[in-house]
């Protein structure tokens, strides 16, 4: 959860890797390390880190933060798909309604000739 957290909080700071690590006294691919979990840093580190992204150390470390960018990119899509759900609902009842009056229309029309059929008997 450290790697991901720290991604999202250092985003969230708008901070690149390199703004990081040069607070940190690190190299830019130590914090890189630590944001893919191939590496963590030491109790003392945490601490400055979590300083730098103004953040408790708990919630560097805690359970995942969720990252907002994805939760407003997931409501975009989600408003997205409810439009074309409904402009697809709105054509399917103009063709329903079409059909509909084809339908009328042609019964109209068979008893139309019913009634000429029978009238010339």
């Amino acid at each position: 959860m450290l790697s991901k957290n720290l991604k999202i909080f250092r985003k969230r700071k708008g901070l690149t890797q390199e703004n990081v690590a040069e607070a940190l006294n690190v190299v830019r691919q130590t914090v890189s390390k630590w944001e893919k979990g191939i590496s963590v840093p030491d109790a003392d580190m945490l601490i400055r880190l979590a300083e730098v992204l103004d953040v408790s150390v708990s919630e560097l470390i805690g359970s995942d933060v969720t990252d907002e960018k994805n939760e407003d990119m997931i409501a975009v899509e989600l408003a997205r798909v409810v439009d074309q759900l409904a402009s697809r609902n709105h054509r399917s009842k103009k063709i329903l309604k079409c059909v509909l009056i084809f339908l009328v229309i042609l019964f109209l029309f068979l008893v139309f000739l019913g009634v000429i059929n029978f009238a010339a008997i």
